[in-house]
């Protein structure tokens, strides 16, 4: 069952001296860890079914403890002890794997089969207008409009500003100034988003006086967004080799030219994801947008004045009208969210990819 490379025992030569030992051990198969998977989960599933036991869940749980315990008995047995404490973490990390990743592509499954039953070019290309919510039909592309422009609106106002800031702490920031400008990006990482929306909601509408709009979810954002940006970028910065920095400062470059000519081009990649990431997380926000923006069944494609639609918002709305119809139009929306997030993603990765410097001679 196992290529066991025996170990030759120590033979005495004709000259009274031992042989010497191999240093080889035993070692299992490769196939084996995904044979005991197997074998475990069969195991797991007869065992939930003679037991009676209706969750799936269980059953997946029982083949996992299967599939551990008898990882690290078949590896005791033939490779030692050490080498079946390594097996044993390697297959906790398999496992918190597959529970990580078995949620969300049972969400990601279910999101495209309910959300593709009315996702077609008319719902993308339709706003709700004067349509009844609990009657079929409809679409998004007010909320389409709203989400790329309250996001891009965000997303102008917090990367430069998240940009410099990470700039400054890493290549300038020495004295009191650097210590408070970490400690208040900290604070605002665990910011909520509600809280940010109240800030904005108390200082653009109800003192300044200016009614809901895009531009105000825009501001609410742009707060979640910024320590992020900082953050990310502060941490692809420090991953520069200062030899880069020396030796174009030693060739008389002026120390804001090598930021701009050398450092940035360096970190493009990793500051283009932290972007990127930062979009991702402020383009599901629902409580700035309910409170700023207040949502709009029409098409507005002023972001500066009056309520406008979003996709988070719009699959809040259609989810709390109870409806079949709204469900249908909820789900579609999710699913066309989570598509935009996704083509996001690519899109950062083929420009860091882009960007990113060259290696190698010419």
């Amino acid at each position: 069952m196992s290529d066991v490379i025996t170990e030759r025992r120590p033979v005495a030569e004709p000259g009274g001296a031992p042989a010497p030992v191999s240093l080889k051990q035993p070692r299992l198969p490769r196939w084996t860890p995904p044979v005991l998977a197997l074998v475990a989960a069969g195991l797991g599933i007869g065992t939930g079914v003679v037991g009676g036991l209706q969750s799936t869940i269980q059953w997946g749980l029982i083949a996992a403890l299967l599939f551990i315990v008898g990882t690290y008995a078949l590896a005791a047995g033939v490779e030692g002890a050490r080498q079946a404490k390594d097996r044993l973490a390697t297959s906790l990390v398999w496992i918190a794997f597959l529970l990580a990743v078995v949620p969300l592509v049972s969400l990601l499954w279910e999101t495209a089969a309910r959300g593709s039953k009315v996702l077609d070019g008319y719902f993308l290309s339709h706003s709700m207008g004067t349509l009844p919510d609990a009657m079929a039909g409809g679409g998004i592309y007010h909320a389409i409009i709203g989400t790329l422009e309250q996001v891009g609106l965000a997303t102008l106002i917090a990367a430069p500003l998240g940009l410099l800031t990470a700039i400054y702490l890493v290549e300038y920031g020495k004295g009191k100034l650097s210590k408070v400008v970490t400690f208040f990006v900290d604070v605002m990482t665990g910011i909520p988003s509600i809280v940010a929306g109240l800030f904005v909601l108390s200082l653009w509408i109800l003192i300044l006086g200016f009614g809901p709009s895009g531009f105000a979810g825009s501001m609410a954002l742009a707060i979640l967004m910024m320590p992020v940006v900082v953050r990310s970028t502060e941490e692809m910065l420090k991953l520069v080799p200062n030899e880069l920095r020396e030796a174009s400062l030693a060739l008389g470059v002026p120390k804001w030219r090598t930021i701009l000519k050398v450092v940035l081009p360096t970190s493009i990649g990793g500051i283009t994801t932290g972007v990127m990431l930062s979009i991702a997380r402020i383009t599901g926000e629902t409580a700035p947008v309910l409170l700023l923006v207040w949502g709009a069944k029409t098409i507005n494609n002023n972001p500066f004045e009056g309520a406008q639609q979003s996709l988070p918002l719009y699959v809040f709305q259609q989810w709390q009208q109870g409806s079949e119809a709204s469900y249908d139009r909820a789900w579609a929306a999710a699913l066309v969210l989570i598509i935009f997030v996704m083509a996001l993603n690519l899109v950062a990765r083929g420009i860091a990819r882009w960007k990113a410097p060259r290696g190698g001679r010419r």
